[in-house]
């Protein structure tokens, strides 16, 4: 594995986020000295705060899987994700609301799960939900250490006999013909093939290795952090300092000092910050400003997405912490909002009621929900955000109350919508939180490196870079690129 050359003593991370701080982690767990700029006054990147009269609203990703990758975190400097934070496991993980009126409980318990697609579509279906439990778990097992959790310098990088046991898995065929091989439902291939638009893809075309995402959400278990998500980049930047981290807040990189093929400073307000190696986590944009040139590859973009926060004085029946409601149509879904660059015209969305599991997120007998309806984003779509941004979240509310949500607009008393333009304005490139697609061309090897040859001594991380995007991917980047700097 190629590392940063020469002296790494010191080390400069920009930005506070989840890839940040887990880098930050491992790097003072191995002994170095390091010191983190933020341009925000508070840590967490995309999973920041909002505070809106009293609701607590996390701004960025509500799914947590794979709780091991910040107990691994927080190992590194002697801590543990029990004495940092509490979680509550979500059971159900999700409730899925179909158009026909049916919904399904999704478990990540095998024998609860298995009971409930019994229920749900019959024993046919239910064996048929064993065997692809069992295949997701193998492909789980044959990606993690070799695809996932690992530094590349080359594709050749990817031969050994984890690469022919994925291949006999079916993980280069496509992920929704690979989930209709077990089951007939169409209604539960949604269920166990959406989560592929986490990684800007539809699931139709998606590569099938990409179930490895299904895994964790419907096998590996889905929790949620007492106080919000954004407690755990706060327990995370909270370990850091007491393990000798410095941290800079509120200053924002303006630009790298470099001498020869190394950068020497990193100048953040008004101060010049020494370096020996430097990790970049901001977008790739943003990482090749900093670095004086453009971004010479062309990738391809995920979808965004318009997120609606709202306070609300009531709750509804039938909704769990995270509901996903369904439209009468999908496959049309994906063509729409990847190819043609329109608005879905039956919109699914994901419904999350963080107070479902803590209220003391919200004021007394208020709620709070998190709307999310998948959307092109501005290299896909030139919309006008500003003029249709309020219409949109308007037909989104309709479309909520057709579904069950019944008086939800004259229920909301605080709100904050979000669009791609909002997304654009944060430093997203295109205008979406979830960067660069999971295109074959851009996944493992193929995708941006995260060791830099020139400079020599800047690696990145984050979800622009290696394995990409989603919490746990961020989190795995940040220690691969602790690993690209103490070997």
């Amino acid at each position: 594995m190629r590392r940063v050359p020469g002296r790494t003593e010191h080390v400069v991370v920009v930005g506070a986020g989840l890839a940040g701080l887990a880098c930050a982690l491992h790097l003072a767990g191995a002994g170095r000295s390091v010191t983190v700029v933020e341009r925000e006054p508070l840590p967490g990147g995309r999973a920041g705060l909002l505070e809106l009269d009293g609701y607590r609203v996390d701004t960025g990703p509500t799914v947590l899987t794979m709780p091991e990758l910040v107990d691994e975190a927080l190992a590194a400097v002697g801590s543990s994700l029990a004495e940092r934070l509490e979680l509550i496991p979500l059971h159900p993980a999700y409730r899925a609301r179909f158009a026909d009126g049916s919904a399904l409980d999704v478990h990540t318990d095998g024998a609860a799960m298995e009971q409930e697609v019994r229920r749900f579509a019959g024993p046919a279906e239910a064996a048929g939900y064993r065997r692809l439990r069992h295949w997701l778990t193998e492909v789980h097992r044959a990606e993690m250490g070799r695809f996932i959790d690992a530094n590349f310098d080359s594709p050749l990088d990817l031969v050994g006999p984890e690469l022919g046991r994925l291949a006999a898995l079916g993980g280069f065929g496509r992920l929704g013909p690979a989930i209709g091989s077990f089951l007939r439902d169409e209604r539960l291939r949604r269920v166990f093939s959406f989560q592929a638009l986490y990684a800007g893809l539809d699931p139709r075309r998606a590569l099938a290795l990409y179930a490895v995402i299904s895994y964790m959400d419907t096998v590996g278990g889905v929790w949620f952090p007492r106080g919000g998500m954004h407690a755990l980049p706060t327990a995370l930047a909270d370990a850091a300092a007491a393990a000798g981290v410095r941290f800079r807040y509120g200053a924002e990189v303006r630009r790298l000092e470099r001498r020869g093929d190394r950068v020497v400073a990193v100048h953040a307000g008004q101060e010049r910050i020494p370096a020996d190696a430097v990790v970049l986590t901001p977008d790739l944009p943003v990482v090749h400003r900093l670095l004086g040139g453009r971004q010479r590859r062309r990738l391809r973009w995920s979808p965004s997405a318009v997120v609606v926060h709202a306070g609300t004085t009531r709750s509804w029946p039938g909704t769990e912490h995270h509901t996903i409601s369904f439209g009468a149509v999908w496959e049309s879904t994906f063509t729409e909002i990847i190819r043609d660059g329109r608005l879905m015209s039956d919109p699914s969305l994901l419904v999350t009621r963080p107070t479902a599991s803590d209220p003391g997120l919200a004021p007394a007998g208020r709620e709070l929900h998190y709307v999310l309806a998948p959307c092109p984003n501005l290299r896909t779509a030139g919309f006008d955000w500003e003029r249709i941004g309020p219409a949109y979240r308007d037909e989104l509310f309709a479309v909520l109350e057709a579904r069950g949500f019944d008086g939800f607009a004259d229920s909301v008393e605080v709100q904050r919508v979000v669009t791609p333009a909002g997304w654009a304005a944060q430093g997203h490139a295109a205008g979406t939180p979830f960067s660069a697609a999971h295109t074959f061309a851009q996944t493992g090897p193929f995708r941006p490196r995260n060791l830099l040859r020139d400079p020599e001594n800047v690696v990145l991380a984050g979800s622009g870079t290696t394995p990409g995007v989603g919490v746990p991917p961020v989190l795995i980047s940040g220690k691969l690129a602790a690993r690209r700097i103490t070997g």
